[in-house]
Protein backbone atom coordinates (compact mmCIF):
# COMPACT_ATOMS: atom_id res chain seq x y z
CA UNK A 1 0.00 0.00 0.00
CA UNK A 2 1.25 3.46 -0.85
CA UNK A 3 -0.68 6.27 0.88
CA UNK A 4 0.00 9.95 0.34
CA UNK A 5 -0.60 12.60 3.00
CA UNK A 6 -3.38 14.48 1.21
CA UNK A 7 -6.94 14.50 2.60
CA UNK A 8 -9.36 11.78 1.48
CA UNK A 9 -12.10 12.41 -1.08
CA UNK A 10 -15.37 13.50 0.43
CA UNK A 11 -17.93 10.82 -0.42
CA UNK A 12 -21.52 11.23 0.63
CA UNK A 13 -22.97 8.05 2.19
CA UNK A 14 -25.10 6.35 -0.40
CA UNK A 15 -23.12 8.06 -3.14
CA UNK A 16 -21.65 6.38 -6.19
CA UNK A 17 -18.29 4.97 -7.14
CA UNK A 18 -16.85 4.74 -10.67
CA UNK A 19 -14.65 1.80 -11.63
CA UNK A 20 -12.48 1.17 -14.67
CA UNK A 21 -10.76 -2.05 -15.73
CA UNK A 22 -8.15 -2.25 -18.50
CA UNK A 23 -5.51 -4.65 -19.76
CA UNK A 24 -2.86 -2.06 -20.66
CA UNK A 25 -0.53 -4.44 -22.58
CA UNK A 26 2.51 -2.85 -20.90
CA UNK A 27 1.47 0.51 -22.32
CA UNK A 28 1.67 -0.67 -25.93
CA UNK A 29 -0.83 0.40 -28.56
CA UNK A 30 -1.73 -2.41 -30.99
CA UNK A 31 -3.96 -1.93 -34.02
CA UNK A 32 -3.54 -5.14 -36.03
CA UNK A 33 -2.83 -8.83 -35.42
CA UNK A 34 0.42 -8.58 -37.40
CA UNK A 35 1.79 -6.21 -34.76
CA UNK A 36 2.08 -9.14 -32.35
CA UNK A 37 4.86 -10.39 -34.66
CA UNK A 38 6.32 -7.31 -36.33
CA UNK A 39 6.39 -5.29 -33.11
CA UNK A 40 7.14 -8.11 -30.67
CA UNK A 41 10.43 -6.41 -29.76
CA UNK A 42 8.42 -3.75 -27.88
CA UNK A 43 7.68 -6.37 -25.21
CA UNK A 44 11.41 -6.64 -24.50
CA UNK A 45 12.88 -3.17 -25.08
CA UNK A 46 11.61 0.25 -23.91
CA UNK A 47 9.89 2.54 -26.41
CA UNK A 48 8.96 6.22 -26.32
CA UNK A 49 5.58 5.27 -27.77
CA UNK A 50 4.69 3.25 -24.68
CA UNK A 51 5.48 6.17 -22.38
CA UNK A 52 3.29 8.47 -24.50
CA UNK A 53 0.47 5.91 -24.44
CA UNK A 54 0.68 5.71 -20.66
CA UNK A 55 -0.15 9.42 -20.59
CA UNK A 56 -3.33 8.72 -22.56
CA UNK A 57 -4.20 5.89 -20.17
CA UNK A 58 -3.64 8.21 -17.21
CA UNK A 59 -5.98 10.80 -18.73
CA UNK A 60 -8.72 8.19 -18.92
CA UNK A 61 -7.99 6.75 -15.47
CA UNK A 62 -8.28 10.19 -13.86
CA UNK A 63 -12.05 10.13 -14.50
CA UNK A 64 -12.56 7.17 -12.12
CA UNK A 65 -12.41 6.35 -8.42
CA UNK A 66 -10.94 2.85 -8.68
CA UNK A 67 -8.86 1.55 -11.60
CA UNK A 68 -7.95 -2.12 -12.08
CA UNK A 69 -4.91 -2.73 -14.28
CA UNK A 70 -3.82 -5.95 -15.92
CA UNK A 71 -0.67 -6.71 -17.88
CA UNK A 72 1.27 -3.85 -16.34
CA UNK A 73 4.99 -3.91 -15.49
CA UNK A 74 6.40 -3.13 -12.04
CA UNK A 75 9.73 -1.90 -13.40
CA UNK A 76 12.18 -3.73 -15.67
CA UNK A 77 14.34 -3.47 -18.78
CA UNK A 78 11.37 -3.18 -21.13
CA UNK A 79 9.98 -0.14 -19.26
CA UNK A 80 13.36 1.48 -18.52
CA UNK A 81 12.75 0.53 -14.85
CA UNK A 82 9.46 2.46 -14.73
CA UNK A 83 6.87 1.02 -12.38
CA UNK A 84 3.84 1.60 -14.58
CA UNK A 85 1.31 1.30 -11.76
CA UNK A 86 3.09 3.91 -9.65
CA UNK A 87 3.52 6.14 -12.71
CA UNK A 88 -0.16 5.98 -13.62
CA UNK A 89 -1.15 6.68 -10.01
CA UNK A 90 0.99 9.80 -9.98
CA UNK A 91 -0.09 11.03 -13.42
CA UNK A 92 -3.80 10.39 -12.79
CA UNK A 93 -3.79 11.85 -9.27
CA UNK A 94 -4.47 8.72 -7.21
CA UNK A 95 -3.32 8.82 -3.59
CA UNK A 96 -3.29 5.05 -3.07
CA UNK A 97 -2.01 2.24 -5.27
CA UNK A 98 -0.65 -1.26 -5.17
CA UNK A 99 1.22 -3.41 -7.70
CA UNK A 100 1.27 -7.21 -7.33
CA UNK A 101 3.94 -8.99 -9.37
CA UNK A 102 2.51 -12.12 -10.97
CA UNK A 103 5.50 -13.27 -13.02
CA UNK A 104 8.98 -12.03 -12.16
CA UNK A 105 11.30 -12.26 -15.19
CA UNK A 106 13.81 -9.66 -14.06
CA UNK A 107 15.78 -7.99 -15.44
CA UNK A 108 13.65 -8.26 -18.58
CA UNK A 109 10.05 -8.01 -17.25
CA UNK A 110 7.95 -7.83 -14.08
CA UNK A 111 4.39 -8.71 -15.05
CA UNK A 112 1.94 -7.32 -12.52
CA UNK A 113 -1.62 -6.47 -11.62
CA UNK A 114 -2.36 -3.00 -10.31
CA UNK A 115 -4.97 -1.09 -8.35
CA UNK A 116 -5.35 2.69 -8.23
CA UNK A 117 -7.68 4.06 -5.55
CA UNK A 118 -9.01 7.35 -4.21
CA UNK A 119 -9.38 5.71 -0.77
CA UNK A 120 -6.96 3.85 1.49
CA UNK A 121 -6.60 0.14 0.81
CA UNK A 122 -7.76 -1.39 4.11
CA UNK A 123 -6.42 -4.79 3.20
CA UNK A 124 -4.29 -6.09 0.34
CA UNK A 125 -3.72 -9.75 -0.45
CA UNK A 126 -2.23 -11.47 -3.48
CA UNK A 127 -3.37 -14.95 -4.50
CA UNK A 128 -1.45 -17.11 -6.94
CA UNK A 129 -4.01 -18.86 -9.13
CA UNK A 130 -3.88 -22.57 -9.97
CA UNK A 131 -2.78 -23.55 -13.45
CA UNK A 132 -0.31 -25.51 -15.54
CA UNK A 133 2.08 -22.57 -15.69
CA UNK A 134 2.80 -20.16 -12.82
CA UNK A 135 2.21 -16.46 -13.27
CA UNK A 136 -1.56 -15.98 -13.11
CA UNK A 137 -2.89 -14.24 -10.03
CA UNK A 138 -5.59 -12.29 -8.25
CA UNK A 139 -5.06 -9.03 -6.37
CA UNK A 140 -7.65 -8.68 -3.58
CA UNK A 141 -8.11 -5.26 -1.98
CA UNK A 142 -10.72 -3.76 0.31
CA UNK A 143 -11.79 -0.13 0.65
CA UNK A 144 -14.34 1.56 2.90
CA UNK A 145 -15.37 5.12 2.05
CA UNK A 146 -16.52 7.02 5.14
CA UNK A 147 -20.08 6.16 6.17
CA UNK A 148 -20.30 3.25 3.71
CA UNK A 149 -19.97 -0.51 3.86
CA UNK A 150 -16.68 -2.13 2.87
CA UNK A 151 -16.17 -3.03 -0.77
CA UNK A 152 -13.91 -5.89 -1.86
CA UNK A 153 -12.32 -5.88 -5.31
CA UNK A 154 -10.56 -8.87 -6.83
CA UNK A 155 -8.46 -7.92 -9.88
CA UNK A 156 -7.57 -10.85 -12.11
CA UNK A 157 -5.92 -11.92 -15.36
CA UNK A 158 -6.92 -15.51 -16.10
CA UNK A 159 -5.25 -18.21 -18.19
CA UNK A 160 -5.67 -18.77 -21.92
CA UNK A 161 -6.58 -22.47 -21.52
CA UNK A 162 -10.16 -23.38 -20.67
CA UNK A 163 -9.26 -26.14 -18.17
CA UNK A 164 -6.92 -23.85 -16.24
CA UNK A 165 -9.51 -21.05 -16.28
CA UNK A 166 -12.13 -23.38 -14.83
CA UNK A 167 -9.84 -24.15 -11.88
CA UNK A 168 -9.07 -20.47 -11.44
CA UNK A 169 -12.75 -19.53 -11.45
CA UNK A 170 -13.34 -22.25 -8.85
CA UNK A 171 -10.68 -20.64 -6.66
CA UNK A 172 -12.08 -17.13 -7.12
CA UNK A 173 -15.53 -18.34 -6.12
CA UNK A 174 -14.11 -19.45 -2.75
CA UNK A 175 -13.00 -15.86 -2.07
CA UNK A 176 -16.61 -14.67 -2.24
CA UNK A 177 -17.59 -16.11 1.12
CA UNK A 178 -19.22 -13.47 3.29
CA UNK A 179 -21.62 -10.54 3.08
CA UNK A 180 -19.02 -8.03 1.94
CA UNK A 181 -19.96 -6.51 -1.43
CA UNK A 182 -17.51 -8.03 -3.89
CA UNK A 183 -16.48 -7.16 -7.45
CA UNK A 184 -14.32 -9.45 -9.58
CA UNK A 185 -12.89 -7.59 -12.54
CA UNK A 186 -10.22 -7.85 -15.18
CA UNK A 187 -9.13 -9.81 -18.24
CA UNK A 188 -10.88 -13.15 -17.76
CA UNK A 189 -9.91 -14.44 -21.21
CA UNK A 190 -13.35 -15.99 -21.73
CA UNK A 191 -16.75 -15.06 -23.11
CA UNK A 192 -19.99 -14.49 -21.23
CA UNK A 193 -21.30 -17.98 -22.02
CA UNK A 194 -18.34 -19.65 -20.30
CA UNK A 195 -18.84 -17.55 -17.18
CA UNK A 196 -22.59 -18.18 -17.13
CA UNK A 197 -21.99 -21.93 -17.39
CA UNK A 198 -19.45 -22.15 -14.60
CA UNK A 199 -20.98 -23.63 -11.42
CA UNK A 200 -18.62 -21.78 -9.06
CA UNK A 201 -19.46 -18.41 -10.57
CA UNK A 202 -23.19 -19.18 -10.27
CA UNK A 203 -22.90 -20.52 -6.71
CA UNK A 204 -21.01 -17.38 -5.63
CA UNK A 205 -23.88 -15.26 -6.98
CA UNK A 206 -21.56 -13.41 -9.35
CA UNK A 207 -23.19 -11.75 -12.35
CA UNK A 208 -21.68 -9.84 -15.24
CA UNK A 209 -22.54 -6.19 -15.83
CA UNK A 210 -22.09 -6.21 -19.63
CA UNK A 211 -21.90 -8.50 -22.67
CA UNK A 212 -20.21 -6.20 -25.19
CA UNK A 213 -17.09 -7.23 -27.10
CA UNK A 214 -13.73 -5.96 -25.82
CA UNK A 215 -11.09 -7.75 -27.94
CA UNK A 216 -9.31 -7.01 -30.18
CA UNK A 217 -9.66 -3.28 -29.66
CA UNK A 218 -9.39 -2.43 -33.37
CA UNK A 219 -12.20 -4.83 -34.36
CA UNK A 220 -13.90 -6.23 -31.25
CA UNK A 221 -15.30 -9.74 -31.73
CA UNK A 222 -14.96 -11.33 -28.26
CA UNK A 223 -15.99 -10.33 -24.77
CA UNK A 224 -12.89 -11.16 -22.71
CA UNK A 225 -12.87 -8.34 -20.15
CA UNK A 226 -15.50 -8.44 -17.44
CA UNK A 227 -16.80 -6.92 -14.24
CA UNK A 228 -18.68 -9.42 -12.06
CA UNK A 229 -20.60 -8.33 -8.96
CA UNK A 230 -22.27 -10.07 -6.04
CA UNK A 231 -26.07 -9.71 -5.59
CA UNK A 232 -25.93 -6.82 -3.08
CA UNK A 233 -23.92 -4.56 -5.42
CA UNK A 234 -26.24 -2.03 -7.09
CA UNK A 235 -25.00 -1.32 -10.61
CA UNK A 236 -26.09 2.03 -12.03
CA UNK A 237 -24.41 1.78 -15.42
CA UNK A 238 -21.82 -0.29 -17.29
CA UNK A 239 -20.19 0.15 -20.66
CA UNK A 240 -17.28 -0.85 -22.84
CA UNK A 241 -15.41 2.31 -23.83
CA UNK A 242 -14.27 2.98 -27.39
CA UNK A 243 -10.79 3.93 -26.15
CA UNK A 244 -8.14 2.08 -28.15
CA UNK A 245 -5.26 2.27 -25.72
CA UNK A 246 -4.06 -1.34 -25.96
CA UNK A 247 -5.28 -4.53 -27.62
CA UNK A 248 -8.24 -4.60 -25.18
CA UNK A 249 -11.01 -2.04 -24.73
CA UNK A 250 -11.62 -0.67 -21.21
CA UNK A 251 -14.71 -1.65 -19.23
CA UNK A 252 -16.31 0.90 -16.89
CA UNK A 253 -19.12 0.74 -14.38
CA UNK A 254 -20.72 2.94 -11.75
CA UNK A 255 -22.14 1.43 -8.57
CA UNK A 256 -24.06 2.83 -5.61
CA UNK A 257 -22.29 2.56 -2.28
CA UNK A 258 -24.25 0.98 0.58
CA UNK A 259 -24.75 2.88 3.81
CA UNK A 260 -22.78 1.50 6.73
CA UNK A 261 -25.02 -0.81 8.72
CA UNK A 262 -27.65 -0.73 5.95
CA UNK A 263 -29.38 -3.65 4.30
Amino acid sequence: MHPAPDSLPQTQPGGTLRLLSLNIQVGLHTSHYRHYVTQAWRHVLPTSGARANLERIATLAARYDIVALQEADAGSLRTAQLNQVAHLAERAGFRYWHAAVTRDLRPFAQHCLGCLSRWPLKTVQYHGLPGWLPGRGALEVEIQPEGCESLRLIIVHLALGRAARARQLDFLATLVKDRTDTIVLGDLNCDVSELAGHHGVRDAGLRGVHSEHTFPSWRPSRSLDHILVTPTVEVISATVLDERLSDHLPVATEIRLRLEGGA
